[in-house]
């Protein structure tokens, strides 16, 4: 290894996408391991709206592994960062930056600690993956600074010991989760469906119906749902399974029609399992259930499915629309239904991708108050407007999965110190 007097610094930045499940993963069959009881399929989201940013350093002056999450130092004594530190400490290779005179054995990995900060765009533990994204990046990028020469499926399965939905994260487009059946978890990875490019007229919208962190855990949800439900073992055994091969079709073939059936279906008889649960877990709440009505309305008067609608752990709708004249038509509706508080900001209303609202004719304010009723509104009920009930909506698509970022500019760790900026 080099001088220790030098006090090197050596560093990586990465950038890793979030994932919604489009059938749903719930419940364990190995706490520790994280071993899904069924298969999942997810779709990754542009990291350009949604993802995570994590850099990783080390030098011989850290004398602990130490993280920051979103400025604040956290703890990594938890088993899930050390389930992940060890598995890739123990696939790492010799390093070395020839430029800077830094050679690191394979042998010295054990021996050195690390600093690793990570920055979501996105809000916490409040139902948009954010673990999932964060786990994918720590994984990904500690595996580039030390060297690993695994692919990300076998990556996949680390990151799936931090988080389970972080394994789908390791890849875009549309990507499986095979729950795997031996016990040591070596046949529980991700692998790619197709990628971003295979589906990319699809547009998603999610309405954040709260950032605020969730009360009931996924991790201790599934636990209580997997020890009391009566239904979770017939959805693992029955019907997932059924559900899986007539998704991976539907997206194969891009017959929306099918994927929406598919997804809606799966989004609320995974909340029917929560509800099943004793005592029962609630993630969506009265404007989740709003929309949702929002949505079958349109549908049905339409006769063939504009979007499919799926929640996670969490009241927050992701939207799936078939392509942007219908997101367009569906922003219109959302805004309609769901109309910002008079001080609020539409810039700030609705971000991600803004050109739908140019698609959809609204420039300002004043272009939402105008919007006329949807034509599926029968004229005798009366419009109820649910004014401030979204947080914001973030306009987004199928995305790519995780990159390096070589510009030094966006690490979060100062290059001479490994302390964050």
């Amino acid at each position: 290894m080099a001088e220790e007097s030098q006090k090197w610094v050596l560093m990586v930045t990465a950038q890793t996408p979030t994932n919604i499940a489009v059938i749903k993963y719930w419940g364990k069959r190995d706490e520790n391991l994280i071993l899904a009881i069924n298969d999942s399929i997810s779709v990754t989201l542009d990291p350009a709206h949604l993802c995570t940013t994590t850099t990783v350093a080390v030098s011989p002056a850290f004398n602990e592994d130490r993280m920051w999450l979103n400025g604040k130092e956290i703890s990594l004594s938890g088993g899930r960062y050390q389930n992940c530190l060890r598995e890739i400490r123990a696939r790492a290779n010799d390093v070395e930056d020839e430029k800077r005179g830094i050679k690191i054995a394979k042998k010295d990995w054990e021996n050195l600690h690390v600093h690793i900060a990570s920055y979501n765009n996105f809000p916490t533990a409040a139902g948009l993956a954010s673990s999932a994204a964060g786990f994918a990046c720590l994984v990904y990028s500690l595996a580039k600074l030390m060297n690993v020469q695994e692919d990300n499926g076998r990556l996949s399965a680390i990151a799936r010991q931090g988080s389970g939905s972080a394994c789908r994260s390791l890849y875009g487009g549309f990507v499986k989760w095979v729950m795997g059946k031996e016990e040591n978890g070596s046949d529980s990875v991700a692998v790619q469906l197709v990628d971003e490019k295979h589906w990319d007229e699809l547009v998603i919208i999610i309405a954040v119906v709260s950032s605020r962190q969730k009360e009931t855990s996924s991790t201790s949800g599934m636990l209580e749902t997997v020890e009391t439900s009566a239904l979770i073992e017939h959805r693992a055994r029955e019907v997932v399974p059924k559900r899986i091969i007539q998704m991976e079709e539907a997206i194969r073939k891009r017959d929306f029609a099918t994927f929406t059936h598919l997804t809606c279906a799966d989004s609320n008889q995974f909340h029917a399992v929560c509800l099943d649960t004793s005592p029962p877990i609630f993630y969506m709440n009265d404007t989740s259930h709003r929309i949702i009505s929002c949505v079958e309305k349109w549908n049905r008067s339409e006769g063939t499915p504009q979007v499919a609608y799926t929640f996670d752990a969490g009241p927050n709708a992701v939207l799936i629309a078939r392509n942007r004249t219908s997101a367009a038509l569906l922003l219109q509706r959302l805004l309609f239904h769901f109309p910002p508080n008079s001080e609020t900001d539409l810039n700030s209303y609705v971000i991600g991708d803004k050109s739908i609202l140019k698609d959809a004719g609204i420039q300002e304010i004043k272009d939402v108050e105008a919007l006329p009723p949807p034509p599926e509104i029968k004229d005798k009920v009366p419009v109820q407007k649910c004014k401030g009930e979204i947080s914001y909506f973030v306009c987004t698509r199928p995305g790519r999965g995780p990159v390096l970022i070589s510009d030094e500019s966006q690490a979060l760790l100062n290059p001479d110190t490994g302390l964050p900026k």
